[in-house]
């Protein structure tokens, strides 16, 4: 656990919901840029990544670091392992955060933690994407469907042994349908690829 933040109302005020802040947060709540250096360069705070400060001794949790990619580039959609890791569907522990992004967009620029960027459709960013909320933020993660056919889409990336597992354990727990799997299968165009794993264990 971080240890607890000086005697000063303002950083008790910004660390008592989050526990990674902002910079533009503290210049919002009277702290100068200066005066953030000062902070970080005396032990009172660390710095995580560009632009994005904790208290001395911060130990992100794996959802931890997903609210902070979501809070630098809330525009991004978790997708392919991360997805996995999110849904239950696979026991991996990917060392990097799985995004998609717009083919026309540029990448975060995130020191920490360490991204895989693939690219999407315009459609690609919205169609069977979910929102929920972790540590409190809110962000775009690909539904169980629709990151299994995304698996066998980028097989090639994750591969074709991770989109097996993921469909088996997709249907096997009931998370979706083969109905709902064919949809999406039919989107990624990965249909006629999907098609005899799916009447294998459906």
């Amino acid at each position: 656990m971080p240890s607890m933040p000086p005697a000063d109302p303002r950083l008790t005020r910004l660390f008592r919901r989050n526990a990674a802040v902002r910079s533009r947060d503290f210049v919002a709540a009277g702290i100068s840029r200066s005066e953030l250096s000062r902070m970080t360069a005396s032990g009172q705070l660390e710095r995580i990544a560009r632009g994005l400060y904790a208290l001395p001794g911060y130990r992100g949790s794996e959802h931890e670091t997903l609210a902070t990619v979501a809070r630098r580039s809330p525009g991004v959609v978790f997708c392919l392992l991360t997805a996995l890791r999110l849904h239950g569907l696979t026991t991996q522990a990917p060392f990097e955060v799985w995004i998609g992004i717009g083919n026309k967009s540029h990448p975060p620029r995130i020191d920490y933690p360490k991204l895989r960027v693939v690219r999407f459709s315009d459609a690609g960013l919205k169609q069977g994407v979910e929102t929920r909320k972790v540590d409190g933020v809110p962000i775009k993660v690909t539904g169980v469907a629709r990151t299994v056919a995304d698996c066998f889409k980028f097989r090639g990336k994750v591969g074709l042994d991770v989109a097996l597992e993921a469909l088996r354990d997709a249907l096997r727990s009931r998370q979706t349908t083969s109905d709902e799997l064919w949809h999406y299968a039919t989107l990624d165009r990965v249909a006629n690829v999907m098609r005899p794993y799916l009447e294998a264990v459906a």
